[in-house]
């Protein structure tokens, strides 16, 4: 008779494989990434660093050393490649510069974790030791960092000096640095120095001429023409500006649709509305003695027309129109005035002063309107560029 097999008993312990090789793979491919971007950039640091050539995906070609620049352009597709491109961008907004050496820090770091890493020490480690290394960087960087006063404008043109000398117009700097510095002061609050909205430095860039013709303007500069359409005046002094967000042109309906006139006096009928409709609006305008208007670029009908120009041109009144939208927020706070968005709302208080609104002629075939000597300007300024190639 054959033995009965006597059931083992389970063992109340489970056994579980983790797989920590994956785990090993993911961060090793991210360092990887991470630091294949850096060497990228690393041979563009420094005063002797060499300029990157990029062509974009729409065909243009860019030339430049910038970091921010050159990271913008890349394809990224990883995602700790990606955070580089963040980290540069996040230099760029805080100090204007550093945006290479930052990236190359952050890999040289990467490839010393990595290190650390193959040795068995936890990830967790390694993120506190870096934490406490640059708790004791910035000590040792606040120890050494000497003070540096809003007064004193030779310490802040040498300090733009050092940033531009890695730059492709390094050759500018004794131009461009102390620029650069007037633009900068033009519009600090000296009660919140840490404070300045770059926003409120408008760069227009004006292609032809040289680097040498860069000029600081205080005023307005807008890269385009007086509208000439009715023979309008193109230069007016003591000028009182308006800055409208409605359209001098006849209304239209809010749907798609035509409108079929088959009888002449009918035909008649609409075009005397139309001349009297804008010429009512234009009254109202010149009346409150308004005679330079800002007209803001519309996509709903056009903003004026050909004989709205040639009213406001009878007028002696001086357009310039196309003004962009994200630019009316600037342009009300140089000119201290307010932007209208109704012909009802069109008074007198809400228009800026200046001594002269003039087109100007570059002298290479271009032309600018130059608004100056404004009353009452408030904490901006404009950078005209010229340049071969902006």
């Amino acid at each position: 008779m054959a033995a009965s097999a006597v059931p083992q008993p389970r063992s109340s312990k489970t056994e579980f494989y983790t797989d920590n090789k994956r785990k090993e793979d993911i961060r090793h491919s991210n360092i990887a990434a991470a630091k294949s971007v850096a060497d990228a950039v690393r041979t563009s640091l420094g005063p002797k660093g060499m300029d990157k050539m990029i062509s974009t995906s729409s065909g243009d070609v860019i030339i430049t050393n910038d970091g921010a620049t050159i990271l913008n352009n890349m394809q990224l597709l990883q995602p700790a490649a990606k955070m580089l491109v963040e980290l540069s961008k996040s230099q760029d907004a805080a100090a204007g510069d550093g945006t290479t050496t930052v990236v190359v820090i952050a890999g040289a770091l990467l490839d010393s974790c990595r290190l650390l890493l193959t040795r068995g020490i936890h990830p967790t480690v390694v993120s506190d030791s870096l934490h406490k290394a640059a708790v004791k960087a910035i000590d040792i960087l606040t120890a050494m960092a000497v003070p540096v006063e809003l007064g004193d404008r030779e310490s802040l043109v040498k300090s733009a000096s050092t940033s531009l000398n890695s730059k492709v117009v390094s050759q500018y700097s004794t131009l461009l640095a102390p620029l650069a510095v007037d633009a900068v002061t033009s519009v600090v609050d000296p009660e919140k120095p840490e404070q300045v909205d770059l926003r409120d430095i408008k760069i227009v860039k004006k292609l032809g001429g040289t680097v040498d013709d860069t000029q600081l303007v205080k005023g307005l500069v807008f890269d385009k023409k007086v509208s000439h359409a009715a023979g309008g005046p193109t230069r007016m002094e003591n000028a009182k500006i308006g800055v409208i967000q409605f359209q001098i042109s006849p209304p239209k309906t809010d749907i798609e649709q035509s409108i079929v006139v088959s009888d002449y006096s009918q035909m008649d009928r609409i075009l005397k509305e139309e001349r009297s409709y804008i010429l009512g609006m234009i009254k109202k305008i010149k009346g409150t003695g308004c005679n330079v208007l800002l007209i803001q670029k519309s996509i709903l009908r056009d903003a004026v027309t050909d004989l709205s120009l040639h009213y406001l041109a009878k007028a002696k009144i001086l357009v310039i129109k196309d003004v962009e939208r994200d630019e009316i927020e600037f342009i009300t706070k140089t000119l201290n005035c307010l932007p209208i968005a109704n012909i009802e709302h069109f008074r007198a208080e809400k228009l800026g002063q200046a001594d002269l609104v003039e087109e100007v002629s570059l002298g290479d075939g271009g032309k600018i309107v130059k608004i100056s000597g404004i009353k009452d300007m408030g904490r901006t300024s404009t950078v005209l560029v010229r340049g071969s190639n902006i």
